[in-house]
């Protein structure tokens, strides 16, 4: 039995009963729509269609960062229970959440000596990080204690890429992610941004790309330069979207037939609540193991 929890937060972006099946815990973020809070527990409370549904009518998105208080009320009952814990956060590069985690753990040991907090900065966000998830867990039902996972986490995470795309800008525009004349422009002329998360954890516009079958392409072509052994890639690769689940199926059957030798067929997941505020409909994303983000 393990005396040690694996935990992130809600943005990880897999399915509750993936998360269940992995022997995951998570803490949950908190969204407003029209001013209503909800709680972000991957579809539990609004299904993701409805949520995206609602965005597509106009309904103002906005979300909440994890407090202290929050990460205190979470992370008590496990150390009761003599559990160490393994935290892996959003990344710090787009939410403050991670900062919070760490003070709640500082406190906490003070409170709790005996036990061992490890707070992960994924640098990451959504199924990326479910991803990192997923491997954490296989490692743990190999063996491997919280120490070792602590150490080859840190040291692997920045392995994970996140490339993703989105036809309607609107939501990036709002968010500051990029100008309204970018947007405007964007919009006019079919533009699809090309993006990815830096080494800062950070959302940065790497091409602009015309028409959404060219940007499907690009996004391929990304997983081709930069995945572990190129096309001869044989880890998991997630993919998620923000109701354009035909463009994600799309990346997904491209990606199975360009990589033979990926393990398994590419798992399809949604945007969550959280992430999905921010990117709106019509984003699609990719998730690989690879070569270390260095910029």
């Amino acid at each position: 039995m393990n005396d040690f929890i694996l935990s992130c937060d809600s943005t990880i972006d897999l399915t509750l009963e993936h998360v269940r099946a992995r022997g995951l815990e998570f803490i949950s973020y908190h969204f407003f729509l029209d001013g209503v809070m909800y709680k972000d527990d991957l579809g539990q409370t609004i299904p993701h269609d409805q949520f995206y549904e609602k965005l597509k009518k106009g309904a103002d998105a906005k979300t909440s960062q994890i407090n202290i208080e929050e990460y205190l009320e979470y992370f008590t009952p496990y150390l009761e229970q003599g559990k160490d814990i393994l935290h892996v956060s959003l990344s710090s590069g787009l939410s403050g959440s991670y900062n919070h985690a760490v003070t709640a753990a500082k406190e906490l040991s003070e409170k709790y000596p005996d036990r061992k907090i490890y707070i992960v900065d994924s640098l990451g966000a959504s199924s990326g990080v479910g991803l990192i998830m997923d491997t954490l867990a296989d490692l743990r039902d190999e063996g491997k204690n919280i120490d070792e996972l602590y150490g080859w986490v840190e040291e692997n995470k920045l392995r994970m890429n996140y490339w993703f795309f989105s036809t309607d800008l609107s939501f990036y525009v709002k968010g500051g992610r990029i100008t309204k004349t970018e947007g405007m422009l964007g919009g006019l002329l079919g533009i699809c941004p090309l993006m990815n998360v830096n080494s800062q954890g950070k959302l940065v516009p790497r091409e602009k790309v015309r028409t959404k079958k060219r940007v499907i392409r690009e996004l391929v072509a990304r997983m081709e330069e930069y995945a572990d052994g190129g096309l001869d890639y044989s880890g998991k690769c997630y993919v998620v979207h923000s109701a354009c689940y035909e463009d994600a199926r799309e990346i997904a059957d491209l990606i199975e037939a360009r990589f033979p030798k990926i393990n398994g067929r590419v798992l399809i997941n949604s945007i969550g609540t959280t992430i999905g505020s921010h990117s709106g409909p019509g984003t699609a994303a990719v998730f690989f193991w690879g070569k270390k983000r260095e910029d």
